[in-house]
């Protein structure tokens, strides 16, 4: 119990980053208007997408019902793993506890939308010129700078 009591921390991140990703995914659906880009910067707007494919827009010309089925379940065998890991982890691999934090927040703000909405909502959209990087919302980058930041863990991490 002891050792589930250090581990909470790495939850609440999880939680948090859930919980600031469905906000501002309703912010965008209840204040942009969709496909409309609002311009933020010169290189960066915000515009509401629905995304029913998978990360950056992949797959999302195919809008089929096993498509839905499959990142749903892609999605909770992922937290299901991540959330063993937290536990497996040792208390001393703190940027490996922050990452699987990070990428199992992500993974179920991402879930949600996919289960309860049948899309997920981006809106973050940088771009070059007429160059548009794929939308994406809150918990893409969570998954992103969580996967980035354990590939950088690896580097610190002592081989026995």
């Amino acid at each position: 119990m002891n050792l589930l009591k250090h581990k909470l921390k790495y939850f609440v991140i999880a939680i948090v980053i859930i919980a600031v990703d469905l906000y501002t995914k309703h912010y965008a659906n209840t204040h942009l208007t969709f496909a409309q880009p609002f311009e933020v910067t010169s290189f960066f707007n915000l515009t509401l997408l629905y995304n029913h494919g998978a990360a950056f827009s992949f797959l999302s010309n195919d809008q089929t019902s096993w498509q839905l089925i499959m990142f749903a379940c892609i999605s909770m065998i992922a937290a299901i793993v991540l959330i063993v890991m937290i536990i497996r982890q040792p208390t001393t691999a703190k940027l490996n506890l922050i990452s699987f934090s990070m990428i199992l927040g992500g993974a179920l703000g991402n879930f949600y939308d996919r289960a309860f909405r049948g899309f997920v909502i981006d809106f973050l959209d940088f771009h070059v010129g007429d160059y548009h990087w794929p939308a994406f919302n809150v918990a893409d980058s969570a998954i992103t700078s969580g996967v980035i930041l354990l590939i950088l863990a690896s580097f610190f991490t002592k081989k026995s």
